[in-house]
Parts: C-alpha cells; sequence; structure tokens
C-alpha cells in the first residue's frame, strides 16, 4: 500500500510504523499533513493513536482503513478526530483521493458512515444494526462471527431479533426495510 501511494504525484509517503508510539513520533518529527492507520496492523489502540496525533500535530489529518466498520466504531473515530474511514475493499484511486482530501483537512467518507454516526432512532439495537450491515455487503454468518466477535449462534439469534422487529420475512429483507429506514 505505502508503495503505491508514494507513486502518486503529489504524495510522498514518509515512512511505515506499526506501532502506535513509533506513529505519533513520525507524525510530530516529520511534520505530516495525513497519517494513514490500518488498526490491524498497528500494535495498540488506533483511537488512542488518531487523538494523540491531533494533540500533538493538530493539522494532521488521520485516516482509518478497515473492513466493515460498526457504527459504534465510526462514532469513535469521529470523536477521535478521524477525518476518514476507507473500507480495505476501496480501489487505490479512492485511497489516494482520501489521503489528499484529509492531508488539507477535508473530511471525506461515505455519506452512509455518516448517517450512520450518532444515529439511536429505530427498533434495532447497535449489534443488531451491524449484523444488518454485514448482511447487506454479502458476509456470512461465518464472516460476520469473526468480524464482530461473536458465535455464530449469536449471530443468528441477533438476525432473528431484528427479523421479528422490522417484521421480515428474512434477514434480506430486514436490511432493505432498515436501509429504506435509514437505520442501517
Amino acid at each position: 500500500m505505502a508503495e503505491s501511494l508514494s507513486r502518486a504525484e503529489d504524495l510522498a509517503v514518509v515512512t511505515v510504523v506499526s506501532n502506535f508510539q513509533k506513529l505519533v513520533e513520525v507524525v510530530e518529527r516529520k511534520d505530516a499533513d495525513a497519517a494513514l492507520i490500518d488498526p490491524e496492523r498497528l500494535h495498540g489502540d488506533c483511537m488512542a493513536a488518531a487523538c494523540e496525533i491531533r494533540r500533538v500535530r493538530p493539522l494532521c489529518g488521520v485516516a482509518l482503513i478497515v473492513d466493515a466498520p460498526t457504527r459504534t466504531f465510526v462514532d469513535q473515530a469521529l470523536g477521535a478526530g478521524v477525518l476518514s474511514i476507507i473500507p480495505r475493499s476501496a480501489g487505490l484511486r479512492r485511497l489516494i483521493d482520501s489521503v489528499r482530501g484529509v492531508a488539507s483537512g477535508q473530511v471525506v467518507m461515505d455519506p452512509q458512515l455518516l448517517s450512520a454516526a450518532g444515529r439511536q432512532d429505530g427498533p434495532l439495537s447497535d449489534r443488531e444494526a451491524d449484523v444488518l450491515r454485514l448482511t447487506a455487503s454479502g458476509a456470512s454468518v461465518k464472516e460476520m462471527s469473526g468480524e464482530l466477535y461473536l458465535s455464530s449462534g449469536t449471530i443468528r439469534n441477533l438476525a432473528s431479533g431484528a427479523i421479528k422487529k422490522l417484521g421480515a420475512r428474512n434477514r434480506y429483507d430486514a436490511v432493505r426495510i432498515a436501509s429504506e429506514q435509514c437505520w442501517i
């Protein structure tokens, strides 16, 4: 990823680090305009890293690259000063555009992620909404189980609860209803 980003005309990858303390130190020392954080590859709390980066270098934009962010994750990220949450499946062009945007202080985020942030209305619990969001992305029960750190049985129970609350025929119908109502 760093090599691909460094090929972009107006981007320079300063360094690649794997721990929170080193990241903050490099951002401060190199006067970085943007920090791209992959929570799966950064040893430490990515939200704490984002907060610390914003504290030591307020003009440095922070972007996270993740698989399928939950509503709670988006809320935490926005609270930590993150300007972009980029899906891991995004193409190189989108990644480069997001990094350029956060470097200039812009929020570059999928509108669906922003509309989900902070929403508490609707009948669904956060976990039920997470299961429906992942269902909409095409994730299997096993994949959802791994992503949400829940057992397959719990995933099925959450899907069943959402189906009942929404009066849906199945979890895909529940996704349709929840999407139409902007609950996910």
